[in-house]
């Protein structure tokens, strides 16, 4: 069986998780810190603050840019529905701008929506880009909209860990406010389940702290004009228990090591499908000059009438392949919310023709060559 993604662990991975379960800290200990610290280092950003989910981090985000009920935000339908949810959560209005030919949210219509929003006095509060499959928006272009219309910026950047913009880290929150990692066992690296939140804004860390502990800031010297010598708390936030423990942040600080080997060992799988998979009746992914890809995803699409016929040919050769995503607003709670099919024809067009191919450091050379000897065959059946 090959799977389409899975984790990769080794034996450094266990003896660190190992460790820590035989510590005084399984939560709230010190591992947590130093991971927040090493993220920062490869991001280049000045503050992190982990989560116990990507969904979570998102969440807090939104609450942190202060998005409330009837605020409105925007994102791609071409995405998993947390990039949507978390606007939800808040109460706010939920719109979505479709997608280019790289897949990501497409900068024309947006600033053609944008201009429509601001002449209806409906401008989002918060737009969330999401650097789909790995590979960056153009954040430059987004930044530049976003001080002409005011909006906040959260980057979903749950592909896109270890990936670079403009040879810089995506992550480094040039061009954001706050950008979302992803660390599920099928991301670049994992930490089981997880995510972190980064940003370059102290206000901001402070908020994300809080929101991700209850809403508890702490305090050495003062609680309720009282003085105390040792350390209390004061929730000052409705917030929520949104924790990473120490434990999936061991298993995080071991993966970070073999980060740049996990996306070489992507790219790599990139270039022999590119290579193979030339063909005609095959559309094979593009990446920007501006962005540096992790490949967290490797998507062909192929016309309608062939795709769920391949899918069904490779899952009987035990090829596990998928399709990323069910457009967002397809899903019945989103159809409730008054979307409806044709409101994104190109998300639309592009989910009918998609498959996600096996991309994960544990595939081996002799796999790949059987993927594509199976795809060649179908083909070659089905001219």
């Amino acid at each position: 069986m090959i799977r389409y993604s899975t984790q990769s662990l080794d034996s450094n991975d266990i003896n660190q998780v190992v460790k820590v379960l035989k510590s005084d800290y399984l939560t709230t200990g010190p591992i947590v810190p130093l991971f927040e610290k090493k993220i920062c280092d490869i991001t280049k950003s000045k503050f992190s603050i982990s989560a116990n989910s990507a969904t979570s981090a998102l969440h807090i985000s939104c609450m942190a840019l202060g998005l409330k009920k009837n605020d409105i935000l925007w994102t791609s339908p071409n995405s998993f529905v947390a990039s949507a949810n978390c606007g939800l959560y808040c109460g706010a209005k939920v719109d979505f701008v479709d997608i280019d030919k790289n897949l990501n949210i497409d900068l024309n219509l947006l600033e053609k929506k944008l201009l429509k929003a601001k002449k209806n006095k409906a401008l989002p509060k918060i737009l969330i880009p999401v650097h789909f499959s790995g590979q960056s928006c153009d954040m430059k272009i987004i930044k530049k909209l976003s001080k002409k219309y005011k909006f906040k910026i959260i980057e979903d950047a749950s592909h896109a860990f270890g990936g670079k913009y403009l040879d810089k880290p995506v992550g480094c929150c040039d061009y954001s406010d706050i950008t979302v990692f992803s660390f599920h066992p099928v991301k670049i690296i994992t930490t089981i389940e997880g995510g972190v939140a980064v940003t370059n804004k102290k206000d901001l860390y402070s908020k994300l702290i809080a929101l991700r502990n209850h809403g508890i800031t702490k305090s050495n010297y003062k609680f309720n004009n009282y003085k105390y010598i040792r350390s209390h708390y004061e929730q000052k936030y409705l917030g929520f228990n949104y924790r990473m423990n120490d434990v999936q942040a061991a298993l995080g600080i071991s993966q970070i090591k073999k980060l740049k080997m996990f996306v070489s060992i992507r790219q790599k799988i990139r270039k022999f499908y590119d290579a193979n998979l030339n063909c005609p009746k095959i559309v094979l992914p593009k990446e920007s000059k501006f962005a540096y890809s992790t490949y967290h995803l490797y998507i062909i699409r192929v016309k309608k009438k062939f795709r769920d016929k391949l899918l069904k040919l490779l899952k009987s050769k035990k090829i596990f392949s998928t399709i990323h995503y069910i457009p967002i607003h397809y899903h019945q709670y989103y159809k409730k919310l008054g979307f409806k099919k044709g409101d994104f024809p190109n998300t639309e067009k592009y989910y009918e023709e998609c498959i996600s191919l096996p991309i994960h450091p544990k595939l081996k050379l002799n796999q790949l060559k059987y993927i594509v000897k199976n795809i060649k065959y179908f083909f070659e059946k089905n001219k």
